[in-house]
């Protein structure tokens, strides 16, 4: 038998069985990150970038980040990643080169700290593995106070070193040699 239909039943069965492709279900995925940057204020540069971050719960969950950095983080009062750290930390934990740009107090040393342990993994007996270096002793201090807050509990042991006589007494006089 023949099925007759007005036309905007045709039109709905038509949408109706059409599933969505994986083109366009990337497309709306990318969408969906471009607001969240724009309502955000980030603004990226490259290709093949990693999705930002909303929480902190997602570094566990996605990037496999220490449970003891996530309490810490925790402990430290620091409830939801700011705009840089949202985009910074997953490109940094995907082993991308960066270069960024936010106010003072926009949390740019917790982004890069945390990927940065994270990398580390677990500490070792192998002298420095990490080396930060900051253009003032002010700044040095304020990254050396983060680290250690964030580092706490899992074994790193972060030193900063701002005179090299010291660093040898600290260090023995062999440390010049060996590092």
């Amino acid at each position: 038998g023949i099925k007759w239909m007005s036309s905007l039943e045709a039109k709905f069965n038509d949408t109706k069985d059409k599933k969505p492709t994986a083109e366009k279900l990337e497309r709306l995925r990318r969408e969906k990150i471009n607001r969240f940057r724009n309502q955000h204020k980030i603004s990226v540069q490259g290709t093949d970038l990693p999705d930002p971050i909303a929480t902190f719960d997602q570094l566990q969950k996605e990037y496999k980040v220490h449970p003891k950095i996530m309490e810490n983080i925790q402990a430290a009062g620091f409830q939801v990643p700011t705009p840089i750290q949202m985009q910074a930390i997953p490109v940094m934990l995907h082993g991308r080169e960066l270069l960024a740009s936010a106010p003072t107090g926009s949390g740019k040393t917790l982004a890069f700290c945390i990927p940065l342990l994270t990398h580390l993994k677990q500490p070792r007996n192998k002298g420095f593995r990490a080396l930060i270096i900051s253009p003032t002793r002010e700044l040095a201090s304020q990254t050396h106070r983060e680290l250690v807050k964030l580092a706490q509990g899992t074994g790193f042991r972060i030193h900063m070193i701002h005179k090299a006589a010291e660093a040898a007494k600290k260090f023995g006089p062999k440390s010049s040699k060996k590092f």
